[in-house]
């Protein structure tokens, strides 16, 4: 899925972890690493022993040149990488970066071909989803001796293995409530704040419902994506603490996943697949025909051009406590590049320099993962929405995927089962203890 993604700082641990304040100076960590878990009946390969120490690189004594794959900038903000490009070379003249920009679509596909067959480029970007798989493989070097003091010390976490900083945060997103301001004053509701529980959304959604047949109170999509975080909300987890047992079909999770798909099956406020007839739910929310869509900062630009109607955000509501997205990607340096040193610099130039960050804002592509107020200042000037302060509060309530090297497949197995409850086909109880059965019998923790 493509991300246009705006937002500031992150966090990146476990799930509805609080965002927490840098401190002083800090450096990349280099504890030792410690082996990780078999999987599949092989013992997996250690992180690469690889490091590199900018602070003892000597990239300004001579040329070398560079390769950069990315997939974040295709659709749109090729020129924008060109430009933070253009300026890294004014501080960084003697590096030269070749910069490959492949679709999303083909891009993990390529990138699993060329680091099979040693034809990596010199540093590339990573979605969290993929990292763990790709730093559990031993081929990403390890960061050590980069100034990391530009950025929160919970969004480097999401990059660390056994205490190792195997990637740096490129970006950051989250996701908000997005809601019609007009159909809230048709139905007399009052708008939404960050104090909501889903019971009062589930309430304005009945009577946002009610002005027609062909108008909705929410669409939140019923995906594995939404499930965690919606789990997160009532207090439950896919997994235990430490990454050992699923607890899929935990009774925190069958309540969440019990208020998603009622508001299908039960009060009809979210249409039915077939009553989408082949619309999006960005489209539906764009024709002025629902009230509320969860979804990720992302959509501003899209929503300012087409919507025609005013519409505004807030904190997404909770449940027994409040947990919202996170998104991020990892740029890292291959662990058998000759170069590691001027990849490093220029990846971590890319993530944390000020000129790269303020081009970033400027051009609408994403927040970078940094942790400076007075770059991201110029954010919050930016309307629609009015209530832009909502992209920042939410960063008290991250959630964050369970990262798993087979994230893919429990990704596809829990979707698969709740659009199984969603049409009726299965209770969620049944839905849920399927999946417990079937990720716990094919993925090995």
């Amino acid at each position: 899925m493509k991300k246009k993604m705006l937002s500031v700082l992150l966090a990146g641990a476990m799930l509805t972890s609080v965002l927490t304040g840098c401190g002083g100076k800090e450096q990349a960590p280099a504890q030792d690493a410690q082996q990780t878990q078999e999987e599949d009946g092989q013992a997996k390969e250690e992180p690469s022993e690889e490091s590199i120490d900018i602070s003892a690189a000597k990239t300004g004594e001579e040329n070398v040149e560079i390769t950069y794959a990315n997939f974040n900038a295709s659709g749109g903000n090729e020129e924008t990488l060109n430009k933070m490009y253009e300026a890294f070379r004014e501080e960084h003249p003697n590096i030269t970066v070749n910069i490959e920009t492949i679709g999303y679509d083909d891009y993990f596909t390529q990138m699993q071909t060329r680091v099979a067959g040693g034809t990596a480029p010199d540093c590339y970007e990573l979605n969290i989803e993929n990292f763990a798989a790709y730093a559990n493989k031993g081929v990403l070097a390890e960061l050590t001796g980069i100034d990391v003091s530009g950025y929160n010390a919970t969004a480097l976490s999401a990059f660390q293995v056994d205490g190792k900083q195997y990637g740096v945060p490129g970006n950051f997103s989250n996701v908000v409530l997005i809601y019609n301001k007009d159909l809230f004053d048709q139905a007399e509701v009052p708008y939404p704040d960050d104090t909501w529980t889903w019971e009062q959304a589930m309430e304005a959604c009945e009577k946002i419902s009610a002005l027609g047949d062909d108008i909705y109170g929410i669409y939140q999509p019923i995906t594995f994506n939404e499930f965690f975080k919606v789990a997160a909300q009532y207090g439950g987890s896919v997994l235990n603490e430490d990454k050992t047992e699923f607890t899929i079909n935990s009774p925190e999770n069958i309540q969440a996943a019990k208020m998603m798909v009622s508001k299908i099956v039960d009060s009809n406020v979210q249409p039915t697949e077939s009553q989408m007839g082949g619309m999006g739910d960005w489209d539906l929310f764009e024709s002025g025909r629902l009230g509320m869509i969860p979804t990720g900062i992302w959509a501003f630009g899209a929503f300012t051009d087409a919507c025609e109607f005013n519409w505004d955000i807030c904190v997404e509501p909770g449940g027994t406590q409040k947990a919202t997205h996170f998104f991020s990607n990892a740029l890292v340096v291959n662990a058998d590049s000759a170069k590691k040193e001027a990849a490093a610099t220029w990846i971590n130039w890319l993530a944390s320099s000020d000129a790269a960050a303020k081009m970033r804002i400027e051009a609408g592509w994403d927040l970078p993962a940094i942790n400076d107020d007075t770059v991201l200042a110029g954010y919050l000037e930016i309307t629609p929405p009015e209530n832009r302060q909502a992209v920042f509060d939410s960063l008290n309530y991250l959630a964050v995927a369970p990262i798993i090297e087979e994230y893919s497949l429990m990704a596809d197995i829990i979707t698969d089962k709740l659009s199984l409850a969603a049409s009726g086909e299965l209770t969620v109880e049944e839905a849920l203890n399927q999946a417990q059965e079937e990720c716990s019998a094919q993925i090995k923790l």
